[in-house]
């Protein structure tokens, strides 16, 4: 799906084959340069087509999104790392978070939270939080110094460490304010899952990548 990484010949045409499966058209995705940062975008109306055909009109830096507006969906792209959706039932308002272990740290999650509650006047408990696909606790091994930065979320196994990144977002949402039961978690590793998902850790960095969209009716 990526305009970017892995082989890109038929990107265009997988974006427009699974969006036309949900009635959407694909020339219309709002696409991030995402950079592994905590920074959150507004789009609006005019933003509407950014990086659905150029990866270079992507939005540059950012790495998560959010919307008031309705028919305008919004991309992020991922190998491994962890995609949010949230919605807003009540404003109402959406948000898409590529959260990564950087973003993770510079938490992006409270950051998104932060802008829906200024820009929409969200209520955090009101907001359900869905999970995509990313690579689990069981195969995310990480260097001792993560210690540091996730205290509570690294597992120590036969002298390895291993971060629970989905465990770091999720403590971030509850801090923030949101309801348990409104958190959603398929707990679907990417690693694991050679047959169905891109993993960068297993792959490499030309692998291709996932595309997970959101868009209010």
């Amino acid at each position: 799906m990526s305009l970017f990484y892995g082989d890109t010949t038929q990107s265009l045409n997988n974006r427009d084959s699974f969006l036309l499966s949900l009635g959407l058209d694909y020339r219309d995705l709002v696409c991030a340069k995402q950079i592994h940062s905590g920074g959150v975008k507004y789009v609006k109306e005019d933003d509407r087509g950014r990086g659905a055909l150029n990866y270079d009109a992507c939005v540059p830096d950012t790495d998560a999104f959010i919307t008031d507006k309705k028919n305008l969906p919004l991309a992020i792209f991922t190998a491994d790392c962890l995609s949010i959706f949230l919605f807003d039932p009540k404003t109402p308002a959406i948000g898409l978070v590529h959260a990564g272990w950087q973003s993770t740290r510079e938490r992006i999650v409270a950051n998104t939270l932060q802008l829906m509650k200024k820009e929409f006047g969200c209520h955090t408990e009101d907001i359900y939080i869905g999970f995509g696909p990313a690579i689990r606790s069981c195969c995310y091994e990480v260097g001792g110094e993560f210690k540091d930065i996730f205290s509570d979320e690294i597992i120590q196994k036969n002298n390895k460490y291993y971060l629970d990144l989905a465990k770091a977002n999720k403590k971030q949402f509850l801090d923030s304010g949101a309801r348990h039961d409104n958190i959603f978690d398929p707990q679907i590793c990417t690693f694991c899952g050679k047959e169905e998902f891109f993993s960068f850790r297993r792959q490499g960095k030309g692998c291709g990548r996932s595309m997970s969209v959101i868009m209010l009716k």
